[in-house]
């Protein structure tokens, strides 16, 4: 048994989201992005599918150049291979699952601001 918190001991990078590790399991790595208010993700693509679930706040999640306002509760899948990017519109906690194959490196190297 694992367990990890959505709500404990968040920690706001000043000039980047903080991405990290909440839990790992033999299928999935669940990722915890912390967006400080106008944070982003600039338009990347990941090899495998994802989904993304906001729970806190909003984010912006742009798909293939189009903005889609996602509030806290709202969980979006992509495949693999589709261009999206990612805005805070609020101080936001975000949890991406990620496939067991993919890296959290590669997501802490899509380019922010």
């Amino acid at each position: 048994m694992k367990t990890a918190s959505l709500t404990e001991n968040l920690v706001y990078n000043e000039k980047k989201p903080n991405i990290s590790i909440l839990i790992e399991t033999e299928t999935s790595k669940e990722i915890l992005i912390i967006f400080k208010k106008g944070q982003l993700m600039k338009e990347h693509k990941t090899p495998f599918p994802i989904v993304v679930e906001v729970f806190k706040d909003a984010i912006d999640f742009g798909v293939n150049g189009n903005k889609h306002h996602l509030k806290a509760g709202t969980l979006i899948a992509l495949e693999g291979g589709v261009p999206h990017d990612l805005i805070a519109t609020e101080e936001s906690t975000v949890r991406l699952s990620l496939s067991k194959k993919d890296k959290l490196e590669r997501v802490q190297n899509v380019e922010t601001s």
